[in-house]
């Protein structure tokens, strides 16, 4: 996953169960920019947590089959995770929550059992979701702001949510200092404003922990987002299996790994994230689609052969 390099100045946190990264080109500006992120931060919290029982997403799972009224930023969220379906035909569902708590992704991340250390092979799906997932059984009342599911259907905005909110952070950060921004949750980096000189240098890698150099590469852009979607973190044992978080709507299961990351680059990270979970989806498929869409993308196989396609560098340099 991408990790942002040496810029002006910097703050580092944890929230939402990852790494946040804030970036700014006015060094005068990053106490109040830290905490418009942190604001923004809460908010999404509060109202898209899987794993909060008193988050507006949750009280609109425990009601599946009635209408739930919400606050206007689930809705919005909502609205943002049913776009990611359509643009990818159905292959980013917020209705896969059912799915991912059968594999076991019941809890926080952090909470997980990890699996030890494997080698990279595909594995062979035994866990089927009970509800076959539907985006567009998913309704918006969106006069009286509320929200109705099938019964039997959990939510889980996971795919979009972290990458929408990195876009809002940015863009608050910029429109309250003036000051150029970037926001890294997880590894996927968000952009508003002016970039300073040079552009913004990304590591981009599997892990956005981890530090330059190895298997990743150092690029730099100037404004949008990057996102990487990979098989190889977000990893945990559940009945004796190891899962990750990349589910096949198709199937209820952790997706099959042709690829071990695909790293999109797009005008805003939302729209780098959606294509590069729809990848890891499309397997095979993926490098033509996102050559189709014009999007600039590294794609790493399983035994961690490079692809590249739409213009992405095949060394440093920049998008």
């Amino acid at each position: 996953m991408p990790v942002a390099l040496s810029t002006p100045v910097e703050s580092r946190w944890e929230a939402l169960g990852t790494s946040a990264v804030l970036l700014v080109t006015d060094p005068n500006a990053l106490g109040r920019a830290r905490a418009i992120v942190k604001r923004e931060l809460e908010e999404i919290d509060r109202a898209c947590s899987r794993f909060r029982s008193d988050s507006d997403l949750q009280r609109v799972n425990a009601g599946a089959g009635r209408f739930i009224p919400v606050g206007q930023l689930l809705i919005e969220a909502v609205q943002v995770a049913l776009r990611a379906a359509e643009l990818t035909n159905g292959n980013v569902d917020p209705t896969v929550g059912d799915a991912l708590v059968l594999a076991g992704y019941d809890r926080d991340w952090r909470l997980l059992e990890k699996p030890a250390d494997e080698p990279e092979q595909a594995e062979s799906p035994t866990i089927q979701a009970h509800v076959t997932p539907g985006w567009q059984a998913v309704e918006i009342d969106r006069e009286h702001a509320a929200i109705r599911i099938p019964t039997g259907v959990r939510l889980d905005l996971g795919a979009t949510a972290k990458a929408w909110v990195a876009d809002r952070a940015a863009s608050a950060v910029h429109e309250a200092t003036g000051a150029g921004s970037l926001v890294s949750l997880g590894g996927d980096i968000a952009t508003a404003g002016a970039a300073p000189e040079g552009g913004w240098r990304i590591y981009v890698t599997d892990d956005h922990r981890s530090a330059p150099g190895g298997q990743g590469q150092t690029i730099s852009i100037v404004s949008g987002g990057i996102a990487t979607s990979s098989t190889s973190v977000r990893r945990w044992s559940h009945k004796g299996q190891t899962r990750h978080h990349i589910i096949d709507p198709m199937t209820g299961t952790s997706v099959i790994r042709t690829w071990r990351t695909v790293s999109v680059a797009a005008g805003t990270c939302l729209d780098a994230n959606i294509a590069s979970t729809a990848a890891l989806i499309r397997a095979g498929c993926a490098p033509a689609w996102l050559e189709q869409l014009g999007l600039p993308a590294r794609l790493v196989s399983t035994d961690g052969a490079v692809r590249l396609v739409s213009g992405w560098p095949a060394q440093s340099g920049s998008l």
